[in-house]
């Protein structure tokens, strides 16, 4: 019999039953669904609505109900819905009527509530332990690579020379402000909502601060109709991991190209490798471009919530039981692309020489004339043209600018002198940009050194 069939004089079709149940994505949720009935107890005894007696009943038939669950002894039925019925129906075998006094003062509407924002508080944990330890990651290779030229791009052609350590900070840096939306998401996750009742709170003398003591929130929700509708929090951790995830895609699409013989850059371990069921010789950067194509997944896990709640009016309505596919997935998806990113991306190898040679082609070194020339008095934009120009003879001559001689140099401005050739050398370009955020490895070591201490205050909070 159902826990609501007072109101009802038929049985509900099978039909009915199968559609509207829940329990094989919300199964999930026990541990989070049974802390908050311990602590709903704990609070009706502690507010005389249950006994002492009854309380110790009560979560004593919870924590072996828990046990039962983790030790594969105990099944969860479509009949009962969803986890909420399945746990008190459990507990109602279990310890007899007094289980049916456990959700006095209590809806399904605030203790799903309650339950997400449980499940989702530890889940972030997991996925902020994740992101410090790609952050570590990148840390490490960065070290490792200071003084490694690669060219950087722009418009994915050969822009201006920079090192290694420079363009994996640069990650670092998009994974930093990751964090932060993270945390910052954890900011208004905890706020409490058992108490709000179906909409309209309770007439019973609940103690809610004691339940938000017990639990670990921040606050209490302040209204009980926002109470149970609101899942900003969630489509605010979609968003986060849909960053997040675009961050990690962008890195892939990258790695993917400089995988390929066209660029040489880098190759992927075998072990974060597969082959071809065709061709012999291929080594298919599969782990990488699964990422990126699981960012889109992220992506529609996103609209869907928002999809989801656009017309929703005031206050629960059933539709919201679609929120948690959704959640789930962005939370399952990225946990994953997070747990095998960062071996990958360890285990590879960079080919140093390889990005050293495209660095000193394709005039990377152009913008370093033209700063010459500039420096010398020369009005920048006169500098750039004859910068161009030089640049021009050479391609018809086939020839670098560093491998012009002085006279051909001069015969462009009268301003430049020998010491050019130290200005147009590639190792030279990169040392000069000692400025705050710039590529000179004196400079990526003082950023690395602030990412260390950073880094540790992240791990001790």
């Amino acid at each position: 019999m159902k826990l609501w069939s007072g109101r009802f004089t038929k049985a509900t079709d099978k039909l009915t039953e199968d559609f509207n149940a829940s329990i094989a994505t919300d199964s999930r949720m026990y541990r989070q669904d049974i802390l908050g009935s311990i602590a709903h107890a704990n609070m009706l005894a502690k507010q005389g609505i249950l006994s002492a007696a009854e309380c110790d009943q009560i979560v004593s038939g919870l924590e072996e109900i828990r046990a039962g669950i983790e030790a594969g002894q105990l099944d969860f039925t479509v009949e009962a819905e969803d986890i909420h019925m399945n746990i008190e129906t459990l507990l109602t075998k279990k310890i007899g009527n007094l289980g049916k006094k456990l959700h006095t003062a209590r809806s399904r509407n605030d203790q799903v509530a309650l339950d997400v924002r449980l499940y989702l508080r530890d889940e972030i944990a997991e996925l902020r332990k994740l992101l410090l330890t790609l952050e570590e990651a990148l840390l490490k290779l960065a070290r490792e690579h200071t003084d490694t030229i690669m060219p950087g791009y722009t418009h994915m052609q050969r822009a201006q020379p920079i090192t290694l350590a420079h363009h994996l900070m640069a990650y670092f840096e998009m994974f930093r402000r990751d964090i932060g939306r993270l945390d910052d998401c954890t900011k208004r996750l905890l706020s409490m909502p058992l108490g709000s009742g179906a909409l309209a709170a309770t007439s019973f003398p609940l103690d809610r601060e004691y339940i938000r003591e017990q639990l670990g929130f921040s606050e209490v929700t302040r209204n009980s109709l926002d109470g149970v509708s609101d899942r900003d929090f969630a489509i605010e951790f979609c968003s986060f991991a849909s960053i997040m995830m675009m961050h990690l895609s962008r890195f892939s699409e990258e790695l993917i190209i400089w995988s390929t013989a066209e660029f040489s850059f880098i190759e992927f371990d075998d072990a974060f490798s597969t082959g071809s069921s065709i061709m012999p010789q291929k080594k298919n950067p599969d782990i990488a471009e699964l990422v990126r194509g699981k960012t889109g997944r992220v992506y529609g896990d996103l609209l869907t919530l928002l999809t989801l709640m656009k017309s929703l009016p005031l206050a629960y309505n059933k539709d919201m039981q679609e929120d948690k596919e959704a959640l789930f997935d962005a939370v399952d998806t990225a946990k994953k692309c997070l747990l095998v990113f960062a071996p990958m991306l360890m285990t590879s190898r960079f080919n140093k020489s390889q990005m050293a040679e495209s660095a000193r082609g394709s005039f990377t070194n152009a913008t370093d004339l033209a700063d010459y020339l500039a420096a010398k008095g020369l009005p920048f934009r006169d500098a750039h043209e004859t910068a161009g120009r030089a640049v021009l003879f050479c391609i018809n001559n086939q020839l670098s600018l560093e491998e012009l001689s002085l006279e051909q140099l001069q015969q462009f401005s009268g301003l430049i002198d020998d010491d050019v050739y130290k200005y147009l050398d590639i190792r030279e370009c990169i040392s000069r940009r000692i400025i705050r955020g710039g590529p000179a490895p004196e400079t990526v070591k003082t950023a690395l050194q602030e990412a260390d201490k950073w880094l540790e205050e992240m791990k001790n909070e």
